[in-house]
């Protein structure tokens, strides 16, 4: 479970800000889409290797 404790004299804008972070960071929003539906194996193997492709693309174009 994800909290914030907030400091003395800090603002709830602020305290808020460092909680979404901390939301953003930890992939709960992420888990929580992965999860929501049902993918064949065959196609989670598919997007990884898509995936991966790209990001060795992008590598390739930062090197040059």
């Amino acid at each position: 479970m994800i909290g914030v404790t907030i400091q003395s004299n800090e603002s709830i804008d602020r305290a808020l800000r460092r909680f979404k972070k901390k939301y953003e960071r930890s992939g709960v929003l992420r888990e929580f889409k992965k999860r929501a539906f049902y993918t064949k194996p065959s196609v989670e193997r598919r997007m990884s290797r898509l995936k991966a492709a790209r990001r060795q693309h992008r590598a390739q174009m930062e090197q040059e």
